[in-house]
């Protein structure tokens, strides 16, 4: 089975990282594609415009944040996102890096998918 790691979008792409997929709506600034390295960018897997402004990386709200991006993800427009994640996965003979651009390392979407997987 493949190991499915986490990494910001703008740590250096490495061979170790296997397959590399963003998971974020939004284009991460200041990186070109080329630099990117990217097998998927799977922009609908992040959380809606309004969870994530409403979210805004405040630790007191990521549960919260973490019980209503779940249920996006099985319910919402994600939710087809998700299941080509899991298709990718399912599929993958190499490890698994999924991408994300925020500083915060621990509260954030990216988090809430790999838990959801493992």
């Amino acid at each position: 089975m493949s190991t499915i790691k986490l990494k910001r979008m703008y740590e250096r792409p490495e061979q170790s990282d296997g397959i590399r997929i963003l998971i974020d709506r939004l284009w991460p600034r200041g990186i070109s594609k080329e630099e990117a390295r990217l097998d998927y960018w799977l922009k609908d897997l992040g959380p809606s415009n309004e969870l994530r402004k409403w979210f805004n990386h405040d630790e007191s709200k990521f549960k919260t944040f973490k019980d209503k991006y779940i249920k996006e993800l099985q319910t919402g427009e994600q939710l087809e996102a998700y299941q080509k994640l899991n298709q990718i996965i399912g599929n993958a003979n190499k490890d698994i890096t999924l991408l994300y651009a925020s500083k915060e390392e621990i509260h954030n979407h990216a988090q809430v998918i790999k838990q959801l997987i493992q």
